[in-house]
């Protein structure tokens, strides 16, 4: 069994990072890996078994837990989705630029649609051996970290993501001590989420999927139950609220 466990889930799996996910855990020799998305690929490959699952609804992810949890206990989740931007959204420079349907879009996706994956499988953790699932934040859902403003939808969404894994760590920890619920920071990574702005990264830290796949997972695979509840960055260091 590796530092991840044998069995593992990541949710956003046709995702630049979550593909890239995927790939490392199967190199690290986790030996069943959910590759869950909404365009699932039509074939499994090797020890991933690919699936589908909409993280907005219900029922697909009460579908897709019992499925897998026929099989058992998972030892790792990932929920490696989020948005930034679409067509027709764009992050806010200003109050002015706020609009309600792309606010409530934004937010569904990077704090609701986590939620709704922890609800159903947080329950799919061991009782009493170590257990780990992770969501993908960011550095800009810091409260106390926020110098710039702007980005509104995009930072409170994460903000309120980051508040959903304390109280699920806190609730999680009665059911399952030894289980760690943490909030990642990837950095800047080369993904068609941050290419609009890749121009203002200073040189040296755009890293690749497979760069912060590999880092996201050394920082998980050393978090233990004094670190559930924590905003954790690539660096392993842990992010202020």
């Amino acid at each position: 069994m590796t530092q991840l466990g044998s069995r593992a889930a990541v949710f956003g799996a046709t995702g630049a990072i979550g593909g890239a996910l995927v790939r490392e855990l199967a190199a690290r020799g986790v030996e069943r890996i959910y590759a869950l998305s909404r365009r699932p690929p039509p074939q499994d490959e090797g020890v991933v078994v690919t699936g589908f699952a909409d993280i907005l609804d219900d029922a697909s992810l009460a579908a897709a837990a019992e499925r897998i949890g026929r099989d058992g206990a998972l030892d790792t989740v990932i929920i490696a989705t989020g948005i930034l931007h679409a067509p027709g959204i764009m992050p806010e420079k200003a109050l002015r630029d706020i609009q309600a349907k792309a606010f409530a879009e934004i937010f569904a996706v990077n704090c609701t649609g986590p939620a709704l994956v922890m609800k159903h499988f947080i329950p799919l953790l061991p009782r009493h051996r170590p257990a780990r699932l992770a969501v993908l934040s960011a550095r800009v859902g810091s409260i106390s970290d926020n110098r710039k403003g702007g980005w509104y939808a995009y930072r409170a969404s994460k903000a309120a993501l980051n508040m959903v894994v304390r109280s699920a760590a806190i609730e999680t920890a009665r059911r399952a001590p030894l289980a760690a619920i943490v909030a990642l920071h990837p950095g800047t990574v080369d993904t068609p989420l941050s290419q609009p702005f890749q121009s203002f990264v200073p040189p040296g830290q755009l890293t690749t999927r497979q760069q912060a796949a590999q880092r996201l997972l050394d920082v998980l695979g050393s978090a233990g139950p004094t670190d559930s509840g924590k905003i954790i960055g690539y660096d392993g260091k842990e992010i202020p609220a």
